[in-house]
């Protein structure tokens, strides 16, 4: 059974190597997370550095999905917005090994993600995906709803421009 959790910092901190493969193997294997291929963990490690201290500012809120005590999945709630926002989270980066794939990880994420925003006050989650992508079908199954499709957004890891889709949720506690 996986662990699901909400990290601390320091958590977040000790699972650096763990989180490192996660993104690499992500970016890797073809999702358009703001990377681009050739894309090692050592690469990713300024990026968890980063959300890690944004942890400990509490702009961020960082779940892992752990089997075995090793992380393979993550996903992070943008906790910080605008004074006019209070109400609103950004959903970011859902992320699952390629190795851990088919396990139900990525419901759980959500489920808790969606649980600690809606508890701090958030009724309302958006998220962008690259259209046309694996990820993009996980969503509506979810309960998100599908805004529209914004052309070129970003790239694709291995190059070429990537359409992406945009989803809202609204959420309760």
């Amino acid at each position: 059974m996986p662990d699901i959790r909400l990290l601390s910092a320091a958590e977040a901190r000790a699972a650096l190597p763990d989180l490192c493969d996660v993104l690499a193997d992500c970016v890797n294997c073809g999702a358009s997370v703001g990377f681009m291929q050739p894309y090692g963990a050592a690469d990713a490690l300024p990026y968890w550095q980063g959300v890690a201290d944004s942890v400990e500012s509490g702009a961020t809120l960082l779940f892992a999905a752990a089997i075995e005590s090793r992380v393979v999945g993550t996903v992070q709630v943008g906790a910080a917005q605008m004074p006019n926002q209070p109400h609103r989270g950004d959903l970011k980066k859902l992320l699952v090994h390629s190795s851990a794939r088919g396990k139900g990880l990525a419901r759980l994420l959500m489920e808790a993600a969606e649980r600690e925003a809606a508890r701090i006050g958030k009724t309302l989650l958006v998220l962008d995906t690259a259209t046309g992508s694996d990820a993009e079908a996980i969503y509506p199954r979810l309960g998100w709803e599908r805004v529209g499709v914004v052309p070129d957004y970003a790239l694709w890891p291995q190059g070429g421009f990537c359409d992406t889709t945009i989803f809202y949720k609204r959420i309760s506690a």
